[in-house]
C-alpha cells in the first residue's frame, strides 16, 4: 500500500497540458496504462462541493452522479438521479472537505471521506462518497453515504491519500455477491441495510458501509461502518 500526500491540485489536472491538436490528446491517453491519480479525485470532489455552493445542492449531485449512482438514505438506498429531478436547491447547500482517500491501483475506483456541516450551526457530520472514472478520464460518485454526529471530524492538515497496491488476481473481499470493485480488483466495497421493523425509528434501518484495499498481497479492510438509525 502506498501512502501518499496530497498531490498538488495543478499537477493533478495535468492531462489538460497535452495539446489536443488532430486528437493527438486523446490517442496519448489511450496509449497510457490506467493509474491511480488521487489527486484528480480529491479535485473533483473539492470542485462538486464549490458547484453546491454557486450552483445549488441538488443541481450538482445531479451534474457529479454517474449512471445508476445511489444515495443511501436513512430508509436505505435509492437511485440518485430520478429522485434528484424532484428536488428543488436548498436556499443554503451543506459544506463539505475530504478529508482521506483510497484508490485502486488502476485509478478506476476510489473512495473518500468526508466531514460536512450544514449551514446556520445545523447539523454535522461524516460521509462516503464512490467515485467510478469515465471513459473520458472524469470522476462522478457512483455512491454518497452520510450521517450525522455530535461533533464535527476534525479536519487533517493534510488529506491522507493512499493506493493500492498493483497485483493481479485480488481475491475477493468476502462471498458477497454484491460486493463491488475496481476494474483491477485492488479496491472493493459494498452496503448493507437492516431494516429495523417497527417501534422508534421505523421506516429507517441500519446502513453499513465496507472498504478493502489490496496491501502487502492481502486485501485488507480500510473503512468500515455501521449506523444505527437516529435516536439509536
Amino acid at each position: 500500500m502506498k501512502k501518499l500526500p496530497l498531490i498538488p491540485l495543478l499537477a493533478a489536472l495535468c492531462t489538460g497540458c497535452v495539446s489536443d491538436t488532430g486528437g493527438g490528446r486523446d490517442r496519448f491517453l489511450r496509449s497510457l496504462k490506467p493509474v491511480a491519480n488521487p489527486g484528480q479525485v480529491i479535485a473533483t470532489e473539492l470542485a462538486f462541493a464549490r458547484a453546491a455552493q454557486d450552483k445549488g445542492q441538488w443541481t450538482a449531485f445531479s451534474d457529479y452522479a454517474a449512471d445508476g449512482a445511489l444515495i443511501f438514505g436513512q430508509s436505505g438506498a435509492f437511485e440518485a438521479k430520478p429522485w434528484l429531478k424532484q428536488q428543488a436547491n436548498p436556499a443554503k447547500s451543506v459544506t463539505w472537505n475530504p478529508h482521506a482517500l483510497w484508490s485502486s491501483c488502476d485509478g478506476s475506483l476510489a473512495v473518500t471521506r468526508l466531514g460536512f456541516a450544514y449551514p446556520d450551526n445545523g447539523p454535522v457530520g461524516v460521509g462516503f462518497t464512490v467515485w467510478q472514472r469515465q471513459k473520458k478520464g472524469e470522476y462522478r460518485y457512483l455512491f454518497d453515504f452520510g450521517w450525522a454526529t455530535k461533533t464535527p471530524e476534525a479536519e487533517p492538515d493534510i488529506i491522507d491519500a493512499k493506493v493500492a497496491d498493483c497485483a493481479k488476481g485480488a481475491a475477493p473481499a468476502d462471498a458477497a455477491s454484491d460486493v463491488q470493485r475496481s476494474s483491477d480488483g485492488t479496491l472493493q466495497w459494498t452496503f448493507a441495510y437492516a431494516d429495523e421493523g417497527s417501534g422508534e425509528g421505523a421506516g429507517e434501518g441500519t446502513r453499513s458501509f465496507s472498504v478493502w484495499m489490496l496491501a502487502d498481497g492481502a486485501l485488507k479492510q480500510v473503512a468500515h461502518v455501521s449506523i444505527p438509525p437516529q435516536g439509536r
